[in-house]
């Protein structure tokens, strides 16, 4: 019974919802805003390989799940065999069950801008569909308190 719990307790943990970091609503401070127009528009997609970085956890949840379920069978050197196969067993399951990597195509615009002092600047972002650029668009260049810029059409 205590292996059953311990198995519940560790899929829990080692079995959480993908979380967003950026949410669309929240209020971020700004550090300053510059005024410009924009140049010209490129639109950019990059392929990058996403690995999941809790992979390794899951093998080795599933390695303690194995070797948990293992350890109650068998006494002597037979608890330990198959504690060592449960163990294995375990991490193989949770290995196979997991898929390696995925390719992922982002969406983005480079926009050259130039500000009403006379600078001139290049900024890559995420492309927007609901914000669509084009030359000689109003702007503004927002510097949030992050460290990161975000382009927005002045309204």
């Amino acid at each position: 019974m205590k292996a059953l719990l311990v198995c519940c307790m560790l899929l829990a943990v080692f079995v959480s919802p993908a979380r967003a970091d950026y949410q669309r609503n929240e209020a971020v401070p700004v550090d300053k805003v510059l005024f410009g127009k924009v140049t010209s528009v490129r639109h950019i997609s990059e392929t990058e390989l996403i690995e999941d970085r809790n992979h390794g956890w899951k093998v080795f949840g599933g390695a303690l799940i194995g070797g948990t379920i293992g350890n109650q069978f068998g006494s002597g050197s037979g608890r330990v065999l198959t504690t060592v196969l449960g163990a294995m067993i375990g991490s193989s399951i949770a290995g196979d069950k997991h898929p390696q990597a995925q390719r992922v195509t982002l969406q983005l615009v480079e926009l050259m801008i130039t500000i009403d002092n006379g600078q001139e600047y290049m900024v890559v972002q995420d492309l927007d569909p609901n914000m669509r650029f084009h030359s000689q668009d109003p702007i503004r260049m927002i510097y949030l308190a992050d460290g990161t810029v975000r382009i927005d059409k002045q309204m």
